[in-house]
């Protein structure tokens, strides 16, 4: 029965369905950003790894302050020796039990181990800030993410749109066609164009779908059951969340169905003016476009106050100075104090005996071995100095590269969803005058297709720029 026990215990963990998390998610749950980065930094295991590691260091703090504490020694024995004449018999024997207890306390080392408690402190400095920049690193896997959902969203509802748009075109077309108005090559063109469409909604909903499993990768949750996320400040769509779920993922024959499904909306055949509001939505009616207000000069500052990368360095260095001073204190003896109390039993009366005492403890030194840890302990500090010189510089060209972007998709925004009114307008335009002849098919997709492109555009340079104000925060050390 305890073997029959067990089994089952093990089969029931085998049936469980692994996960790479903690599911803080549930069905429902309408999610902000700050949500989001909250379930991966509790979740990501490189996190868990760096609060392991501030611990693994802290560890060696103590390690190091246990020299000012006094060493325990305890001994115990049982000893016996016999007496022989020289013709082998035995002639006497004796026989004792000895116990005793040694203390050692460290009295002065020339700071020695002053030195190397504060390297471990400032090691695990290090360590904190180690952790404070993979938190960092963490969020912007998520921005990056989420903001990715927030864009493949809108290019799905354009997609969406742009599919209306040409089934409308193609029965329209297929209308003035079969009345003897239109040419067939039209009403073909206008056929690969819907099929066109289609393809492109498909594809929209495929990206979509990729960017829901970077999202939950970015958050380290498996298994994650259906949810929302909010709109952010900077990527505000038409409504207010976004339904985080598959699609049609491995069942495309229901989106298939769902394409050529007939629109139940009734056609007015006798007018060709898009009067659809599906086909004149704005994908970001109310986005409403707020710079971020910051000069080049204070983000810089701000990464230096902020960067816990740099800090990590500037800590490394003290702790690597630290170092050096311990190495070049070798050479230096230690003052110690030491105590001790003895006691034996034997055939004899017992004797006991107290020993105190202190001394210079002279440990062998080996000088030439000494001189080369020394200039091992002066390399690694030149190397943690131009460690900070190279981060430093480095956080300067991250800070200007960021800012060079932020600013030029700032500039484009505006441009651009100008643009799509105006590709709207222009569309408008040659959808009519096709409708009374005075315009080719040629022209009416040429409009249609700049339409479509200048949403798209308007769409990819939001996510852009929301994509370099996150490595602006990160650059700056904000999450």
């Amino acid at each position: 029965m305890k073997h029959t026990g067990i089994i089952i215990a093990i089969f029931c963990l085998l049936s469980i369905p692994p996960s790479f998390g903690i599911e803080t998610i549930h069905k429902g749950d309408i999610l902000s950003l700050e949500e989001c980065i909250d379930i991966a930094i509790q979740n990501n295991p490189n996190v868990e790894i760096s609060k392991n590691n501030v611990k693994l260091i802290e560890s060696r703090v103590g390690q190091a302050k246990s020299d000012y504490f006094p060493s325990i020694g305890l001994n115990s024995g049982y000893t016996g020796d016999n007496s022989l004449h020289n013709s082998g018999y035995s002639n006497s024997h004796n026989y004792y039990y000895t116990a005793g207890i040694s203390l050692k306390q460290l009295i002065f080392n020339f700071g020695k181990t002053n030195a190397s408690i504060k390297m471990q402190k400032f090691n695990k400095i290090s360590s904190e800030f180690d952790l404070d920049y993979t938190i960092l690193r963490t969020a912007y896997d998520v921005k990056n993410a989420y903001y990715g959902v927030l864009a493949a969203r809108a290019k799905i509802d354009i997609a969406e749109s742009n599919r209306e748009i040409n089934k409308r075109q193609y029965a329209q077309i297929k209308a003035y066609f079969e009345e003897g108005i239109k040419s067939r090559i039209d009403f073909v063109n206008a056929e690969v164009n819907l099929s066109n469409s289609e393809i492109e909604l498909i594809n929209a909903q495929t990206e979509y779908e990729n960017m829901l499993v970077k999202l939950n990768n970015a958050m380290y949750v498996a298994y994650a059951p259906e949810y929302s996320i909010k709109n952010t400040e900077t990527f505000n769509l038409a409504e207010n969340w976004t339904d985080i779920k598959f699609l049609n993922i491995g069942n495309y024959k229901k989106l298939e169905e769902e394409i050529n499904a007939e629109d139940t909306e009734p056609l007015n055949y006798t007018t060709s003016t898009l009067t659809s509001k599906i086909e004149k939505s704005d994908i970001l009616e109310d986005y409403v476009f707020k710079p971020l207000e910051i000069s080049f000069e204070e983000a810089l500052e701000k990464a230096k106050e902020n960067r816990p990368d740099l800090k990590s360095y500037l800590a490394t260095k003290d702790a690597m100075a630290e170092s050096l001073k311990y190495a070049q204190r070798e050479y230096f003896p230690q003052i110690t104090a030491n105590a001790g109390y003895t006691w034996r039993n034997s055939d004899a009366p017992y004797t006991s005996s107290l020993s105190y005492g202190a001394g210079l403890d002279i440990t062998s030194v080996n000088p030439m071995r000494t001189k080369y840890k020394i200039n091992e302990a002066k390399t690694q500090l030149d190397i943690a100095i131009e460690n900070i010189n190279l981060i430093e510089k480095n956080i300067f060209f991250e800070v200007q590269d960021a800012f060079i972007n932020l600013t030029q998709f700032e500039k484009q925004i505006p441009l651009y969803k100008k643009r799509v009114y105006q590709a709207l307008e222009n569309f408008e335009l040659a959808d009519g005058r096709y409708g009374i002849g005075l315009a080719n098919f040629i022209e009416l997709q040429d409009a249609r297709s700049k339409y479509l492109n200048s949403q798209q555009e308007y769409i990819q340079t939001i996510y852009n720029y929301n994509i370099a104000r996150a490595n602006l925060e990160v650059a700056m050390g904000e999450r």
